[in-house]
């Protein structure tokens, strides 16, 4: 087998959205004659842990860790000895909500001092680590998947010094990435990310976005190639008969469900106020009314969701293993997925996306008609996409599921997801993977 080196600081056990691209492309890679060689920190920060993820790593993979200093973290810990809220610390640190005067000082720290992320203290001796490493135990492609940044710029440093071609993957943006206007950071600073996100696109020898708005944004910025590879589904995660079957009924919950993180600069407000008036003018749909929340959820969420009257309704589950995330999903008779009220936004996919879509539930997103959510689910007739304030619109939908609910045949069209499988989507990959290879092994 060829070996790649992929540098990522989210794998197993820690749990959530950032570790799940790669362990799935790791999950597969072997059967495309790739053996993955992954390297992450001993000791990261974790959010959440999810022990079940284990199982998705393959035998073949070589798991390589060494320890980090994580400087933020010494700041969450004030945080939470000064009174913060448990949401307020790790749900949403960086928004444009109100902050405290510790937040504000914090965040500049953050923005300013520790460049390009509080994961920096971690590059040089990742970079010393893996050059000895690389002597003896070679590979043939370095991966570096990000955010965090620091990630690549380990896999820059790296691929100077080794000459082997190298992919830098971007699950979000860099600089044009939602909180990056929310760091409080000097011009001086902007510019020294504006320099190393150039350096990082400019130096890699192939650049993977998971979005195609995030594609053309940095095609415009680079002569390097750019590739789309998006997020996906593992047809091993919905292993049964697919949902495609109508549900619902006068006699079962009408069950609205979110999974993964719920941040307060997505909360829904004229949803809620919807759902509660519908609940004041029927007593039905009050009675049959569910909200399932699964993930970590911020406090503001649950409150307004409470403030508007459905406390009744609601059952916030936090966070729960990716398999039982997976078949809440399947059992919900509507899928909701908010974005962040950000104009940057438009522009993500959100990873969650496309395991709401092999659930074969109805999607309603809440966020940009024109972004690029909406383009996939306008594509594949799986749902719609409203904005946050289209009271009307919002009105409408719910009006439309809960009839067809009550009828027994709240579906979604049938639709070709085929390329959003994990399986199809690795090989893509591994696709990129031999070409880089070839090409280099040519040049040499």
């Amino acid at each position: 087998m060829k070996r790649v080196l992929i540098i990522s600081y989210y794998w197993p056990p820690t749990g959530g959205s950032g570790v799940q691209r790669w362990v799935k492309f790791a999950k597969y890679l072997p059967s495309e004659g790739w053996q993955p060689v992954i390297y992450t920190p001993k000791n990261p920060e974790q959010l959440a842990v999810d022990e079940s993820l284990a199982a998705e790593i393959p035998d073949s993979a070589e798991v390589v860790k060494t320890r980090i200093i994580e400087p933020y973290e010494m700041y969450k810990n004030l945080l939470r000895k000064s009174g913060h809220s448990k949401e307020a610390v790790e749900v949403n640190p960086v928004n444009a909500q109100n902050k405290s005067f510790l937040q504000k000082v914090a965040m500049w720290v953050r923005g300013n001092l520790f460049l390009p992320d509080p994961r920096c203290l971690w590059i040089r001796p990742s970079v010393r680590f893996l050059k000895k490493y690389l002597q003896e135990h070679p590979v043939d492609l370095i991966v570096s998947t990000g955010p965090p940044q620091s990630m690549h710029m380990i896999a820059l440093k790296l691929a100077r010094q080794t000459g082997l071609p190298w992919i830098a993957d971007f699950r979000d943006p860099w600089t044009k990435i939602f909180y990056f206007k929310h760091l409080s950071m000097t011009r001086m600073t902007k510019r020294w990310h504006e320099k190393m996100e150039a350096k990082v696109l400019n130096e890699a020898t192939a650049v993977v976005a998971v979005s195609p708005l995030v594609q053309q944004e940095f095609q415009a910025m680079t002569q390097t190639p750019v590739e789309l590879i998006t997020n996906g589904f593992d047809e091993g995660d919905f292993n049964e008969e697919p949902c495609k079957t109508a549900a619902g009924g006068p006699d079962v919950p009408f069950t609205i469900t979110h999974t993964g993180l719920f941040a307060a600069d997505g909360n829904p407000t004229v949803l809620w106020e919807v759902l509660a008036e519908k609940c004041r003018a029927n007593d039905e749909f009050r009675k049959l009314l569910r909200i399932n929340l699964i993930g970590k959820t911020d406090e503001q969420i649950t409150k307004a969701i409470c403030e508007a009257g459905l406390k009744e309704n609601l059952n916030n589950m936090g966070y729960q293993p990716h398999a039982v995330a997976i078949d809440e999903q399947r059992k919900a008779s509507l899928l909701i997925l908010p974005l962040r009220k950000e104009p940057e936004y438009k522009a993500v996919l959100p990873g969650k996306l496309f395991e709401y879509l092999a659930s074969w539930r109805p999607v309603l997103g809440i966020g940009q008609p024109d972004g690029a959510m909406s383009m996939i689910l306008n594509n594949t007739r799986t749902g719609v996409v409203l904005d946050w304030e289209d009271r009307k619109s919002i009105t409408r939908y719910i009006d439309l599921c809960w009839d067809k609910h009550l009828n027994g045949c709240l579906t979604v069209e049938n639709a070709d997801i085929s390329q959003f499988t994990r399986r199809n989507l690795t090989h893509r990959m591994a696709q990129l993977f031999e070409k880089l290879t070839n090409t280099s092994r040519l040049g040499n």
